[in-house]
């Protein structure tokens, strides 16, 4: 009886060092990281270009606001500020809203578009 348990044990432990070694790799692998289209993201502008686009705008709602110009900026930049916006770190009501309907695709699509002007 004991050799049985010792054998169920065993068993045991190598099923789950198994299951391990198995699903170590998966879990530890970075997912791939989302590349930015300069294309694609001149197509996705248009709710962007409204503000970003006109030199000296100020937004007026819901106070003065100085909207910079983000041609040129370097495209990690533009994706981190969109994230932030999208998650509240960052608020400014127009931007919380375009943030959070883009997917990371889109953000990173956008950066690349801007980040290609001069």
């Amino acid at each position: 009886m004991k050799s049985r348990a010792m054998l169920d044990r065993g068993l045991g432990a190598a099923v789950v060092a198994a299951s391990c070694l198995l699903a170590g790799p998966a879990l530890a692998a970075d997912p791939p990281a989302v590349q930015g289209n300069v294309q694609a993201g001149a197509q996705k502008v248009s709710m962007c270009i409204g503000c970003h686009g006109i030199p000296g705008y100020k937004a007026a709602y819901p106070e003065l606001y100085h909207v910079p110009m983000i041609a040129g900026q370097n495209a990690p930049y533009i994706v981190a500020a969109l994230k932030e916006y999208a998650s509240g770190a960052r608020s400014f009501p127009t931007m919380d809203a375009i943030a959070r309907s883009l997917s990371e695709q889109d953000m990173a699509d956008v950066a690349a578009y801007y980040s290609s002007l001069k």
